[in-house]
């Protein structure tokens, strides 16, 4: 796969796992990208200002650029997704939301991701839905000061997780839309719409003005491009053919060597 006009940022919270978070924005910069994006990088929502310092830092030393960042979403690898519809756990993500907001105005990232929140025991469907939008709404008017827009994606390989296909997230959007006038649009990752069995041309057609970021992984596996089935590169084509003019974040598992190998180094920056 190669796609010279395509402009790239490396997940760097899935990518280079070998390697202190610090030090992967100056490893994405060594093999020739120039763009980064994180999951929450912290284990709270709202973490020591030395830390944010920290993490700062090391983007900005590395000469790259911050182009996504996720709001905190809990304890990931214990199974969390999120806590934007979980009601007791409401209060961390308002404090989170003037954090994320400060790490994009200082490093200039205008795009955040707040994952929707698994279903919950003892709670109804409709209340967390209700919740969920006041919620994005609250991001939404929190990153709305350095023009920033929230994303929200359909998820798979989290059985309690209500957004698995883009008219799922693409309802929810409409919702927060109604009441916080715009400033939040979809995150496609091509990887989870095709797992959870979305007909990915069609979705781009429908909702190629609502797409906001675009991810990819190949499947099966999450691997990198080429690994898998997934025809990513006229799915990119497609996308750009429908006015698409973001970045394609780069969210694929690898271990050691060739990370990159599918994608010349003339192609990585941009």
């Amino acid at each position: 796969m190669s796609a010279p006009a395509v402009s790239w940022t490396v997940n760097c919270s899935i990518l280079y796992t070998d390697r202190p978070l610090l030090e992967r924005p100056a490893a994405a910069a060594a093999d020739g990208f120039t763009a980064v994006e994180f999951w929450w990088p912290f284990a709270e929502a709202v973490p020591a200002d030395h830390e944010v310092d920290a993490f700062a830092r090391a983007i900005e030393d590395a000469g790259v650029r911050l182009t996504g960042l996720n709001f905190f979403a809990g304890d990931m690898p214990g199974g969390d997704r999120g806590l934007v519809s979980w009601p007791a756990r409401t209060s961390e993500l308002l404090d989170n939301i003037p954090v994320v907001a400060a790490i994009g105005e200082r490093l200039g990232c205008r795009s955040f991701n707040a994952l929707y929140g698994n279903r919950l025991d003892g709670v109804s469907a409709a209340e967390q839905d209700e919740l969920a939008v006041e919620n994005l709404a609250a991001c939404v008017r929190g990153v709305a000061a350095i023009g920033g827009t929230v994303l929200l994606e359909p998820v798979s390989g989290a059985p309690r997780y209500p957004l698995l296909r883009a008219a799922d997230a693409v309802a929810v959007i409409d919702r927060v839309t109604d009441v916080a006038g715009g400033g939040i649009g979809l995150l496609a990752d091509f990887y989870h719409l095709a797992v959870n069995g979305d007909d990915v041309p069609a979705v781009i057609d429908a909702h190629a003005d609502r797409i906001a970021h675009v991810q990819i992984a190949d499947a099966p596996g999450r691997g990198a491009p080429g690994t898998g089935t997934l025809p990513l590169d006229r799915w990119i084509g497609r996308l750009h053919a429908a006015g698409y003019r973001g970045r394609v974040g780069l969210e694929y598992l690898h271990a050691g060597p060739g990370t990159f190998d599918w994608l010349a180094r003339e192609h990585r920056a941009g």
